[in-house]
């Protein structure tokens, strides 16, 4: 039995309005990060980012749940993360998240309905407002506070995305599969 424990009535909410959540939509600064952007003296900018983050992205991915990441801002340190994760779908530097987000759904046939996002700031306010599991972090602006169905305990940068991918993945029936696996050693057997 997990440890990990969601009130029912938030697990029912974060199964989206469709037959369940098949995409999840991330911002970068403020949520995958602390939203503090350091830059050196050359210009180079410098991201911290959370190994329980990371590896809650790649859980969806193995419950079939594809995981988007849509930033504001565009930065090698952002482009290697993704790629360090494998994910397929991110987009960089964007001004009108709700114009990227929506030929994506219709690309990977999901509509709002099936689409939980989690951001921090003004410019994720169109994607949370019509995904059908909207999550933020304890330290995003008021507005989006108040349309999130689910503020983190953890916070941004700290496992905020984590609990909302295990969130996800509870609402969905897949956590208890992949904890169960992870509990498996090399050879098969039980611990």
């Amino acid at each position: 039995m997990p440890a990990l424990r969601f009130p029912p009535e938030l697990l029912v909410k974060a199964q989206g309005k469709g037959l369940g959540v098949k995409l999840a939509i991330f911002d970068v600064d403020g949520v995958l990060t602390d939203g503090r952007i350091y830059i050196g003296e050359q210009g180079e900018s410098f991201k911290a980012f959370s190994t329980l983050d990371g590896h809650g992205l790649k859980l969806l991915q193995q419950a079939g749940i594809t995981p988007v990441i849509i930033t504001g801002r565009d930065s090698p340190a952002v482009r290697r993360r993704v790629a360090d994760l494998g994910l397929a779908h991110a987009a960089y530097g964007v001004k009108d998240k709700l114009a990227v987000a929506t030929p994506l759904l219709d690309q990977l046939g999901a509509g709002w309905g099936e689409v939980a996002a989690m951001g921090d700031d003004w410019p994720d306010l169109p994607l949370l407002s019509r995904a059908g599991f909207a999550c933020a972090p304890p330290g995003a602006h008021a507005e989006v506070l108040a349309l999130a169905h689910h503020v983190t305990r953890a916070a941004a940068g700290h496992g905020a995305a984590r609990e909302c991918c295990d969130l996800l993945l509870m609402a969905s029936g897949h956590y208890e599969r992949l904890l169960r696996a992870h509990h498996d050693t090399l050879d098969g057997g039980q611990p």
